[in-house]
């Protein structure tokens, strides 16, 4: 599905990524985890054109991309939810959703499929998305991302700042959309428990490098504490 290989990347002259490989499975989760600062969202802007890499090889579905802008990268299959619950606040949940679905074909049928993924926001379509609380607004983001029929969806710490009612239901979907199959996530977590039970493989960074990667399930949890603890 993805792969970075030795890939080096940051802002300006400073270098924040120094020399990261990682592969995401297909139909399957990878998760990425460390603390704050460790290099994770720039490894996923990296991964989707928004940042240069300053060396190393970005792979999809086998052909390179790692020229590619991000808008041929999302023509090729890749959907981004960057961290931060992003919307356009003054449109409706409704027009938020049109205005990806709108200039695809089978958009409304699109819509209402994502709809049976996040059912909380049938009830919430007509109103402002800057008036939804944060769990809402990542589920709408997530919704607004799935719109685009991608294989594979990267979610930057989707569950951060969440109400644990709202985390569950996000956990739940991510895993169902893999075991349904055609979709591969690559997934930031700072949640241990959940990053290792959704994912066949985890790496994590500190300081812009790999520090431990393995597969995934519960027994990872100590090396992965271990590695954060570094």
């Amino acid at each position: 599905m993805l792969e970075l290989v030795d890939i080096r990347a940051g802002y300006g002259r400073t270098e924040v990524i120094h020399g990261v490989s990682l592969s995401v499975p297909d139909d399957g989760v990878a998760a990425v985890m460390g603390h704050n600062g460790a290099g994770k969202t720039t490894l996923l802007r990296a991964a989707v054109g928004l940042l240069p890499v300053k060396s190393g090889q970005i792979r999809f579905d086998g052909e390179p991309i790692t020229k590619l802008s991000p808008s041929r990268r999302v023509r090729r299959g890749i959907a981004y939810v960057p961290q931060g619950q992003q919307c356009f606040p003054q449109l409706t949940a409704k027009e938020n959703l049109q205005v990806v679905a709108g200039g695809r074909a089978g958009g409304k049928a699109s819509i209402d499929e994502a709809l049976q993924l996040f059912p909380a926001l049938r009830d919430l379509l007509d109103r402002k998305a800057g008036l939804l609380s944060g769990g809402q607004r990542q589920q709408l983001a997530i919704a607004r991302a799935l719109l685009t029929e991608p294989t594979l969806l990267i979610l930057d710490e989707p569950t951060e700042g969440i109400q644990p009612s709202v985390v569950a239901e996000i956990e739940h979907t991510i895993m169902e959309l893999t075991r349904r199959g055609g979709l591969s996530v690559l997934l930031v977590e700072q949640h241990i428990g959940f990053a290792l039970q959704a994912a066949e493989r985890y790496c994590v960074l500190q300081s812009g490098r790999v520090a431990a990667e393995g597969a995934g399930g519960a027994g990872a949890a100590t090396s992965v504490r271990a590695a954060m603890a570094i």
